[in-house]
Formats: C-alpha cells, structure tokens, sequence
C-alpha cells in the first residue's frame, strides 16, 4: 500500500512537473511570436518613418525656394522682376494696371 501511495505521489509530480513545463513552454513560445510581431511592426515603423522623412525633406527644400523667392521680391528690383515673372499671364490685348 505505502508503495501505491509513493507510485501516486511520483504520478502527481510528473503530471504537475510536465504541466508546469507545458505552461513555460507556452510562455516562452507567446514570448517568442509577440517578439516576431513586434520587429514587424517596428520595421514596419521604421519604413514608413523613412518614406515621412524623406516627404518632410522635399517639402522643405520647396519651402526653402519658396522662401528665397519670396524675399527676392522685397529686395531692390523685387517689383520688376515680380512684373517680369507676370508678364506672360497678361493677354495681348488687355491693359496692364499697376498700383502704387
């Protein structure tokens, strides 16, 4: 009887011993997909970080030009060329107004 009880005993063990391991396997395989997912989403991330940067860069450089353009204008001679830029959105046979 005493070595029934001890064969039960061992059985218990085992049994909570292979659960236990299933539990940490399960753990450590949850772990390993959530990592898989994460350095997706994270490279994901870092791509479309790029594709942003290199838009924010375009537009800066457009913003620059502009800028420079726009400061062209309020130096000497600004107003003529401003005049020179338009000149061609006049049509022929209209009058050109310039206010003072």
């Amino acid at each position: 009887m005493a070595a029934e009880l001890q064969l039960q005993v061992e059985r218990r063990e085992k049994l909570c011993s292979a659960l236990a391991l299933a539990v940490k396997l399960g753990l450590v395989a949850l772990g390993g997909v959530s990592l898989v997912k994460l350095s997706f989403a994270y490279q994901e991330r870092l791509d479309r970080h790029g594709e942003l940067a290199a838009v924010v860069e375009v537009e800066s450089s457009k913003l620059n030009q502009l800028q420079q353009r726009f400061d062209r204008l309020f130096t000497l001679g600004g107003d003529r060329r401003l005049m020179d830029e338009q000149d061609q959105w006049i049509a022929p046979n209209r009058l050109r107004v310039i206010w003072r």
